[in-house]
């Protein structure tokens, strides 16, 4: 694994035919949650079942939490107050309708990090996801833009922003989406996960659904799932990975 510089963002590279992004082979991005250290995810790199030459890049999120967080970082900040009395008071967590502040700058640097990528790596496919907070700008990143995306991963994400997201989802029509939620998850409710699936689905994307029993997180069947998919995407094989 490599560490480098890519648009502004710190990322980590692993995986191709050196073990550090080398080859030419499909391109997965992966963007942590709110709260993590930037190498969260940069271990599922080597407990995934994906095509030899794969290449996987983890971004580091632009933003630092401070010693309170322990190193953890974020694409836009919370409030973490409004967050605990919601929960506390076992009300639902709803963004939906909602543009979180720094959501701009985060997809702005983000697709920054993306063109170089494709300058950098020269990808055979793209495929972007992230988990939580990650799930969330990859989302927006794949509605907002035109960029080249051939495969979409939300990993226990929700809906946020739905009055501008619901009129673009029609433009990334039949665009492959692997979507994955725990039926109790405390954070992000389950049933807004099942509101963006229809909302995907609704707009032609191709959307295979993971719900799995437990909280908020990746669970190894998840995993299974998601080396499935880049499977599939990277051979050019059609249909989902799964019934859901």
């Amino acid at each position: 694994m490599k560490e480098t510089d890519l648009g502004g963002l710190r990322v980590r590279i692993a995986g191709g035919t050196d073990r550090q992004g080398g080859g030419t082979g499909p391109v997965v991005v992966l963007l942590h949650g709110f709260g993590a250290p930037g190498d969260d995810l940069a271990a599922l790199w080597r407990v995934m079942n994906v095509p030899p030459g794969t290449r996987f890049v983890f971004p580091e999120a632009p933003l630092s939490l401070g010693p309170a967080y322990g190193g953890g970082r974020a694409w836009w900040n919370i409030d973490m107050v409004r967050l605990q009395l919601a929960l506390q008071a076992g009300k639902t967590r709803d963004l939906s309708e909602e543009i979180p502040d720094g959501l701009a700058a985060a997809r702005e640097a983000l697709v920054g990090m993306l063109g170089k990528l494709q300058v950098a790596l020269h990808p055979s496919h793209v495929i972007l996801g992230g988990f939580s907070q990650g799930a969330m700008l990859a989302c927006d990143v794949a509605l907002r833009t035109d960029l080249r995306i051939d495969g979409l991963v939300l990993l226990s994400g929700s809906l946020i922003g739905a009055p501008e997201w619901t009129p673009l989802i029609s433009k990334r029509a039949g665009l492959r989406v692997l979507q994955s939620h725990g039926r109790e998850d405390p954070v992000l409710p389950f049933s807004l996960a099942e509101r963006l699936r229809d909302l995907l689905r609704e707009g032609g994307l191709d959307v295979t659904w993971v719900p799995f029993n437990g909280g908020h997180g990746i669970p190894p069947g998840v995993l299974d799932d998601l080396g499935k998919f880049v499977t599939l995407i990277s051979e050019g094989v059609s249909g989902g990975v799964s019934a859901g």
